[in-house]
C-alpha cells in the first residue's frame, strides 16, 4: 500500500485522480477477467498511477518503478523454477510410497486445500494493498480500515467472476492432477508472500501462471498450451500499458473541461 501510495509518483494525487487511476485500472481488469484472462491488478493500479502522474507532469521514481516491472519478470521466473523442482521432489516420494497411494492421495488433498489458503493469503497481502494504495494518503479512512474493505472486495470479486479465471489457470495452460495443483499454489504464493515482504507490487496471475507452467514441464512442453500462455502474455503487456494510456488521456479531458 505504501509503495503504490506514495512510492511511484512522488506528489500527493488529488481525488479525481486517484479516482480516474482506479476506475481505469479496474476496468480494463474486469474486461480481461470476462475474457477469462487472469490478468494482474497489480500491473493494471501501477499503469493507472504512472498514467495520473504524466498527466500531472509529476515526478516519477523511476527506480521504484523498473523494481516493480523487474519484479513482475522476476517472480513468474522464479516460482516456475521452484514449482518445476518441487515438482519433481514430489513425484519421487510418491513412486517410493507407492502401495500407499490411496493414504497419499488423501494427503495431497488436504495439503492442496491448505496451499490455496495460503495463496489467498498472499494475494490478500499483496493485492489489498495494491488496490486501495492510490487512496491511502488521502486521509479518507484509517489504512487498516482501507485494507478490510479492500479484502472484502476481492472475496466478492472471487464470487461473482473468479469462476472463469480459476478455470483458464486450472485447465486451460496444462492438465493438473492433486499434486501439481498444490506445487503450483505453494509456490506462487511463496513468491507472491517474499515479494508482498518487500513491499513490491507483484501479479498473482503471473506467478500462479508461472508456477502452473513449471509443474506443466516436468510432462514435457508439449503439455503447455502455448496459445493461451501466449495470450496470457500478451494480457500482461497490454494491462499496465492501457491503463496508463487510459488514466492519462482521462484525466487530460476532465481536467480540459472542468479546469
Amino acid at each position: 500500500m505504501d509503495t503504490i501510495g506514495t512510492g511511484i509518483v512522488k506528489t500527493d494525487l488529488s481525488y479525481p485522480a486517484v479516482g480516474i487511476a482506479l476506475i481505469c485500472s479496474g476496468f480494463f481488469v474486469t474486461l480481461a477477467t470476462f475474457f477469462r484472462i487472469p490478468t494482474s491488478t497489480s500491473q493494471a493500479i501501477v499503469g493507472g498511477v504512472v498514467g495520473i502522474g504524466l498527466a500531472l507532469g509529476a515526478e516519477i521514481n523511476y527506480f521504484k518503478l523498473i523494481a516493480i516491472a523487474e519484479s513482475w519478470i522476476l517472480c513468474p521466473i522464479m516460482v516456475m523454477v521452484l514449482a518445476f523442482v518441487l515438482m519433481h521432489v514430489v513425484n519421487f516420494i510418491l513412486r517410493k510410497f507407492e502401495s500407499r497411494s490411496l493414504l497419499m492421495q488423501h494427503a495431497m488433498g488436504r495439503l492442496a486445500l491448505l496451499s490455496a489458503c495460503y495463496a489467498a493469503y498472499a494475494l490478500g497481502a499483496n493485492h489489498a494493498g495494491a488496490a486501495v494504495g492510490p487512496i491511502a494518503n488521502l486521509g479518507i479512512f484509517h489504512p487498516t480500515l482501507l485494507l478490510f474493505i479492500g479484502g472484502l472486495s476481492i472475496a466478492a470479486g472471487a464470487a461473482t467472476y473468479g469462476k472463469k479465471v480459476a478455470h483458464t489457470v486450472g485447465s486451460g495452460i496444462t492438465r493438473l492432477d492433486i499434486p501439481a495443483a498444490f506445487i503450483a499454489q505453494i509456490s506462487a504464493a511463496f513468491g507472491m508472500h517474499l515479494f508482498s515482504m518487500l513491499g513490491i507490487p507483484v501479479s498473482t496471475s503471473s506467478a500462479i501462471v508461472g508456477a502452473v507452467v513449471g509443474v506443466g514441464l516436468v510432462k514435457g512442453a508439449k503439455a503447455i498450451r502455448a496459445k493461451t500462455v501466449f495470450t496470457i502474455l500478451m494480457g500482461w503487456f497490454l494491462m499496465p500499458t492501457l491503463a496508463a494510456a487510459a488514466a492519462y488521456l482521462f484525466f487530460k479531458v476532465i481536467r480540459a473541461l472542468w479546469g
